[in-house]
């Protein structure tokens, strides 16, 4: 939540300063790119559960920039989709067999 905070004040700022607003991504000691794999580690493991079992599986909530990661992991394998539901701050990816 700071992370995400401190980004959307340097956003700000940079849109105060120069009229553009920009889709800069903030990272501090790599946590954002940590976590970045981490939840690509999660959709890949996720998909390959769907597909040992056929069963959906619905993913604890995240955010939007959290859930795209994981869409993306998902999309990778042949086999399985995601999908979103539910409502923020409860949205979370659920992977279904194709």
């Amino acid at each position: 939540e700071v992370l995400d905070a401190l980004q959307e004040l340097t956003r700000l700022a940079v849109q105060q300063a120069t009229g553009v607003r920009s889709r800069l991504m903030l990272d501090v000691a790599g946590w954002r790119a940590n976590r970045r794999s981490e939840l690509s580690a999660l959709g890949t493991e996720a998909a390959k559960r769907v597909l040992e079992t056929g069963e959906r599986e619905a993913l604890a909530p995240m955010t939007p920039f959290e859930r795209k990661i994981v869409h993306d992991a998902v999309a990778a394998l042949d086999g399985v989709v995601s999908e979103s539901e539910g409502v923020e701050p409860n949205r979370r990816v659920v992977v279904l067999p194709a």
